[in-house]
């Protein structure tokens, strides 16, 4: 049953009209039904077909306003690289233990770094961790030595997206409570990033769908005419 503030929602986005990038990123915060400062996120269909390795789009970027949550990070490594990535602001740093309690079913972190001399230790996380886009993966810089580097980045703003099987990319990029501006440029960022991973052997159009949506809000439709430079 819709609430009374979704139905209001509803009437406010024309479910007929493809809107600019800068009017959804107004509007999706003018159709908030949360109390809570909602998530607003991106959902992007792409012309490839995840199941060819070359098309199964993954990556990383750095928003330039943050994604106004702060992601819990662990820190898989040796015991000469966990000083740095406590110094860092690493929530949890270690290795044997963690893997122990991840087998066990623990996932309450959002990135896993890791250095690359214990991923063949992982590497038998992966039916765990790949489904819940957590195994570390040096295309999108969660596989480093640098593990100060890496954990920086994720605390500044970086996150890491990839295709689904439905070839379909879903990422948080801020808050409702951000300006529409810091919505639109975040948004843009990510898309630019997504673009540029275009590979050579996606046929016909690339960035076939785009919309905006906060959490238990209406989708925005997007043109995509209005994202690409």
């Amino acid at each position: 049953m819709a609430t009374k503030k979704r139905k209001v929602a509803d009437v406010k986005v024309d479910k007929n009209k493809s809107y600019s990038l800068k009017e959804a990123s107004t509007l999706v915060k003018d159709i908030n039904c949360t109390k809570f400062d909602s998530s607003v996120d991106l959902h992007i269909r792409l012309g490839v077909d995840p199941k060819k390795a070359d098309q199964a789009i993954r990556g990383s970027v750095t928003l330039p306003h943050g994604t106004g949550k702060t992601k819990k990070v662990l820190v898989l490594c040796t015991p000469d690289k966990e000083a740095a990535a406590k110094e860092a602001g690493a929530d949890f740093v270690g290795l044997d233990e963690f893997i122990q309690k991840i087998e066990a079913g623990w996932t309450e972190i959002d990135v896993i770094i890791a250095t690359p001399a214990v991923m063949p230790k992982i590497g038998k996380l992966g039916k765990i961790l790949g489904p819940r886009n957590l195994m570390p993966n040096p295309k999108t810089g969660t596989v480093t030595n640098d593990v100060a580097a890496a954990v920086n980045e994720v605390k500044g703003g970086k996150i890491t997206f990839k295709v689904d099987k439905a070839g379909i990319i879903h990422a948080s990029i801020g808050r409702v409570s951000f300006a529409p501006e810091k919505i639109e440029e975040n948004s843009q960022e990510l898309i630019n990033a997504i673009i540029k991973l275009k590979p050579s052997t996606a046929k016909g159009t690339y960035l076939k769908g785009l919309s905006m949506a906060s959490t238990m809000s209406p989708g925005i439709v997007i043109d995509t005419k209005s994202v690409q430079n």
